[in-house]
């Protein structure tokens, strides 16, 4: 399929970071020839892409063409949805409809803005899919899309236009009859038929909640949605601390201040005519459950029963229930088996999973020709097993557990301080440490743990150089420190980068339960002498996870080693 626009040359093409898609042609027949419009437009753009609807406009008419008012309609919304689904095959785009033109019914609809609409991301090129009869650049029409363009939005002074020529297969595209209309956005609550020219009606104040974490297509959904049914302010619910702990991979959401910023800024482009008020949600109910000025509430199809917890909570306290909009869930064609088959951010914390975070450490103090990871994790995190993984794709693997067992053994260099700091009721009969009894000593008892560690980490270090030194003379060229304590032990200043190992604490547990013998609440008070997985995360270059199945496992450890082979110097790269 041919998508260039006819005129100019791909190879020869500017790419250009932001642009403006003003789509003319009707709804009815828009919506299928919007996969080729978006692939046309994404080869031309490559940051943030924003949608202007203006259904039936003409560029060729003598008149300078004026913005006018949409009115929303059940098709508008579901058109909403089918566009962010698209968007989704164009992840490195950031697509933003625009709302300020489409409109709710309402008693107390606002006249349009008169003035420029200012965008965080200016446009440096505006991109129509309104066709001239001859299918060629047109100037007049260019100069009309450039000042139509500029007229509503703030775009960069060399504002570029481009009239996209996508193919849409043989002959016209048949017009979709409105009793086949796209999926429904939204779930009627009635069994009663939609129509889809049926307006939605506006609201003064609604609500909105979720985790907002790295903001994608389906949250956009929902965000627009309900931006459109306010018609004077949204509340917007963020999820934070305690609603977070059931997370997928919570370690790796984005703080709630960046989500907040993201999400701030992509309300304020969408529709700034609108109040935001984003605040953090602490609790299921948070405003919605108890603020009488609220009149609407936005859901998914997974928090539609949450959406119903509330409005019960309203009716106890003598409160008007809230009408509920529930959101259809954006499908994910692209998911693999261990992830979700819908557009989720827990899939997207997946998908992060082996890469590489922030950027390596500069060590020249290290060996040369050697690269060296730090391989950490809370106890039952899995760690020992990615070690091994790691072992079987050439890495050397400094065991931090074995130079302890031969730091504490008879003649061992921390053997004589360990029996004098803790008195020869530790050993065995045969004079050998008993860890175990040493452990119940130190486990719970901060003082005394760090006696020992005191003692041990520093022997443990030096012991660990000598074995970097015994991976260079094998030709080995990436290392691994296989270490718990890595990073309170302060051995970060030996690694190029550190790898963490995450899992739940409740899996952890269980693991460590099943695997030492230990009670839950032996097992709880380990993890708790240890930093949390997030701590580690925080100072991570790269993360993994044992939660799923080992051949998952496998295959995240395979992704992050192929990584690293292409960003460290040839000179680390392991030999075949």
């Amino acid at each position: 399929m041919e998508l260039k626009p006819r005129g100019f040359s791909l190879g020869t093409m500017a790419v250009f970071r932001s642009g403006l898609l003003v789509l003319t042609t009707p709804l009815a027949s828009l919506a299928p020839r919007l996969a080729p419009i978006l692939t046309s437009a994404a080869r031309l753009v490559n940051r943030t892409l924003y949608v202007h609807l203006q259904p039936g406009m003409s560029l060729e008419g003598p008149a300078q063409p004026q913005s006018s008012p949409v009115q929303a309609t059940s098709e508008v919304l579901d058109f909403i949805t089918h566009l962010y689904a698209g968007a989704d095959l164009h992840r490195h785009l950031d697509i933003r409809m625009l709302l300020t033109n489409i409109q709710a019914k309402s008693a107390f609809l606002p006249p349009l803005p008169t003035s420029v609409q200012n965008l965080a991301h200016p446009p440096e090129v505006v991109l129509t899919d309104f066709q001239t009869l001859d299918g060629s650049q047109y100037n007049p029409v260019k100069q009309q899309l450039e000042r139509y363009a500029t007229s509503c939005y703030s775009c960069c002074p060399h504002l570029s236009s481009v009239l996209l020529y996508p193919d849409y297969g043989t002959g016209e595209q048949p017009v979709e009859p409105l009793d086949a209309p796209l999926p429904s956005t939204i779930r009627p609550a009635s069994p009663v038929a939609r129509s889809p020219k049926q307006p939605v009606r506006g609201y003064h104040r609604g609500a909105v909640g979720g985790t907002f974490d790295r903001l994608h297509n389906a949250h956009k959904v929902l965000l627009s949605v309900a931006c459109v049914l306010a018609q004077e302010q949204l509340v917007v619910g963020v999820a934070d601390k305690d609603l977070l702990k059931s997370k997928l991979l919570p370690e790796l959401l984005q703080p709630y201040t960046e989500r907040v910023e993201h999400l701030s800024e992509f309300l304020v482009d969408i529709k700034p005519s609108l109040a935001f008020d984003i605040i953090p949600l602490l609790d299921p109910y948070g405003p919605a459950g108890s603020d009488p000025s609220l009149e609407f509430l936005v859901v998914s199809e997974e928090t539609y029963r949450g959406g119903m917890a509330v409005n019960r909570f309203r009716l106890e306290n003598s409160l008007e229930e809230l009408a509920l909009y529930q959101i259809q869930l954006l499908k994910d064609e692209n998911h693999k088996e261990n992830e979700e088959d819908k557009v989720s951010s827990s899939t997207f914390r997946q998908r992060i999973l082996g890469n590489l975070l922030r950027p390596p450490n500069k060590r020249p103090e290290l060996p040369s020709g050697l690269y060296v990871l730090g391989l950490t994790g809370i106890s039952g995190s899995g760690k020992s097993s990615v070690a091994q993984r790691l072992k079987g794709l050439g890495a050397f693997v400094i065991d931090s557990d074995h130079l302890g067992h031969r730091a504490y053994a008879p003649g061992g260099p921390a053997y004589q301080p360990v029996v004098e700091a803790f008195g020869t009721d530790i050993l065995h009969k045969d004079g050998i440490i008993n860890r175990k009894i040493l452990g119940s000593r130190v486990f719970g008892n901060k003082k005394q743990l760090k006696i020992l560690t005191d003692i041990m980490w520093p022997v443990i270090a030096k012991l660990a150089r000598e074995e970097l030194d015994l991976a260079v003379a094998k030709g080995k060229n990436v290392c691994v420190i296989d270490a718990a304590m890595l990073l309170e032990a302060g051995w970060q200043n030996m690694v190029h980068e550190v790898w963490t190992v995450v899992i739940p604490e409740t899996e952890a547990v269980r693991r460590i339960v099943e695997r030492d013998g230990l009670s839950e609440a032996a097992a709880r008070s380990r993890l708790q002498s240890q930093m949390s997985g997030q701590q580690l995360v925080d100072q991570s270059h790269v993360v993994l996870s044992t939660l799923w199945e080992p051949h998952i496992t496998q295959g995240q450890v395979e992704k992050a080693w192929n990584l690293l082979q292409k960003r460290i110097p040839k000179t680390h790269q392991a030999q075949p």
